[in-house]
């Protein structure tokens, strides 16, 4: 069994975050660590996030505030869960779903002034989907038309 744990960026795991893939179905709705790493604009309303098995990077995501927040939720003691992926080579082992279960004592720890986390995810991404869901966030019914097509607003309480 591994140990799972969600650490704040280290650049000391720049190398394999590098290495990251995804397949063609999942890229689509979602950027690589790498791609979301070097995209500096409104760089300080962002933290970046690893996820690790047994000290090795597995998964990668970021959590949002300021105007991208803003378009999800009027909440602003929420932040904006963006780019979330477990490297190809390391899914189907179930560290998607053990993440998002650590992420709220995660928050509660490190973000205090946290209440709410939000993401939006794309109506045609059923599997993420189902993920956050039975990870404990809500669909409350709301919608934003995304870029790449409408995504259901996604809510978890802390």
């Amino acid at each position: 069994m591994c140990n799972i744990q969600i650490i704040s960026y280290n650049e000391s795991y720049l190398h394999e975050l590098s290495s990251f893939s995804l397949p063609e179905d999942q890229v689509i709705f979602t950027a690589l660590p790498l791609q979301k790493l070097n995209n500096t604009a409104n760089s300080s309303e962002i933290s970046h996030m690893i996820i690790l098995a047994d000290e090795k990077p597995v998964g990668f995501f970021s959590l949002e505030e300021g105007e991208k927040r803003d378009r999800y939720t009027t909440n602003k003691k929420a932040k904006l869960l963006t780019a979330f992926s477990i490297n190809f080579e390391d899914q189907g082992k179930g560290f998607a779903k053990k993440s998002l279960r650590l992420l709220p004592a995660f928050l509660n720890e490190q973000f205090t002034e946290i209440n709410e986390v939000v993401l939006g995810v794309n109506k045609r991404n059923i599997a993420a989907k189902s993920l956050y869901l039975s990870s404990g966030f809500k669909d409350l019914g709301e919608v934003y038309e995304g870029l790449k097509g409408p995504q259901h607003i996604l809510h978890l309480t802390l």
